[in-house]
């Protein structure tokens, strides 16, 4: 807790009062009559000071003061960094996708787009849980995944053209006959990923098998055995 003094206003509206009752009583007109008024007033100042109205001493609580939190942000590292464009360029590319699915109406397209998105969506999720396979989609993310939607969305823009002339008709055409294709590099892709998980896998399998024959515990026992 703190203290405050307060002073007393009074003795100084009595000083005013003073002077105005001297002037009405008093001629004010030479640096007497001034002085005298003034030794009045001081001493009216005096006694209401000392004993009627006194200075006043009051508590003061506490004003708490509020401590500024500063938001520290934890510098990323380049691995956290590089998941972060990786997430955002996930969410890009399946955005589109769902547009366009929502923009073209043949179903045989619709379906393969929905294969195509949820592809996408794996091979991107494999990669964020184990950077290191970053590499092993360099051309997936730089070629394969931007031109699949750049054909996708020529179809689009020429199913809307409201017309089926000769050079949209062809390229249609040729959009639909690349779909299978695109799917299956899609798959192909995944599967990549997966390579070195089932390698480690079948080896496993045959240390297991081996190790069990010889330990009698497999109905494959190994010769000599």
């Amino acid at each position: 807790m703190n203290t405050k003094t307060v002073k007393s206003a009074v003795p100084v509206l009595l000083i005013g009062a003073t002077w105005l009752i001297w002037a009405l009583a008093f001629p004010l007109y030479r640096p007497l009559h001034f002085a005298g008024a003034a030794v009045i007033s001081a001493l009216v100042y005096g006694l209401s000071r000392s004993f009627v109205w006194r200075d006043r001493t009051v508590v003061v609580p506490d004003t708490p003061v509020e401590e500024k939190k500063e938001e520290v942000k934890e510098p990323q590292t380049e691995e956290e960094k590089a998941l972060a464009e990786l997430r955002t360029e996930r969410d890009k590319a399946v955005s589109e996708m769902r547009r366009l699915n929502d923009a073209i109406a043949d179903p045989a397209i619709s379906a393969q787009i929905d294969h195509l998105e949820d592809v996408t969506g794996k091979i991107f999720d494999v990669v964020a849980e184990k950077p290191a396979k970053r590499p092993q989609i360099r051309r997936f993310l730089q070629y394969y995944l931007p031109t699949t939607l750049k054909i996708l969305n020529a179809y689009d823009r020429m199913g809307g053209a409201g017309i089926e002339g000769e050079n949209i008709s062809a390229t249609k055409e040729k959009v639909e006959g690349m779909m299978d294709t695109i799917s299956a590099a899609f798959d192909k892709q995944l599967d990549a990923l997966y390579g070195e998980e089932a390698l480690d896998i079948s080896t496993d399998i045959t240390v297991m098998e081996q190790m069990l024959a010889r330990e009698g515990l497999s109905d494959n026992q190994m010769p000599g055995v």
